[in-house]
């Protein structure tokens, strides 16, 4: 069950990896500065997952203009999001949440994911900057997309 609307937001520090190497990504620089859409997705390299991150990456400039950050968090490694990122051009900032410590914070963690093991389910919120949660979507099925457009409704309101 993800956390609800109203909760504050859990802060993390997880890895990203871009041409300059590893990277730190906290939810809490944004604090104070710009809301924050945090899409959590089951695994790189995938067709839904790709679909979904390279939409968002064309409509990005959306995002910008409702003063938000856009953060894509999967329990893959760094270095295969960003394997995938240059593969699939995808544009927005990916943090490897490999110990799924975030995952559960958030409370989207989806056990036994075609087998193979527990990932993060497909999921999106809406953080404003303050750190408090202004929408929380948690998709019946990996398959399923978020409702991007009732984000973008959250976001026109902060």
């Amino acid at each position: 069950m993800p956390i609800p609307v109203g909760s504050k937001a859990p802060d993390f520090t997880l890895k990203s990896k871009n041409a300059t190497g590893l990277a730190d990504v906290t939810l809490s620089a944004n604090f104070g500065k710009k809301n924050t859409v945090l899409l959590f997705f089951p695994l790189a390299f995938t067709s839904v997952c790709t679909k979904e991150l390279c939409d968002l990456t064309a409509g990005l400039s959306s995002y910008a203009t409702l003063g938000a950050e856009v953060i894509g968090l999967s329990v893959d490694s760094p270095f295969a999001q960003e394997a995938w990122a240059k593969q699939e051009k995808i544009g927005i900032t990916l943090a490897s949440d490999l110990n799924k410590a975030t995952t559960k914070a958030y409370g989207v963690e989806f056990p036994g994911l075609a087998g193979i093991g527990d990932t993060s389910a497909r999921a999106a919120f809406v953080i404003d900057k303050h750190g408090i949660v202004q929408y929380s979507e948690q998709t019946a099925t990996p398959k399923d997309l978020p409702n991007f457009e009732a984000v973008k409704a959250a976001l026109a309101k902060l």
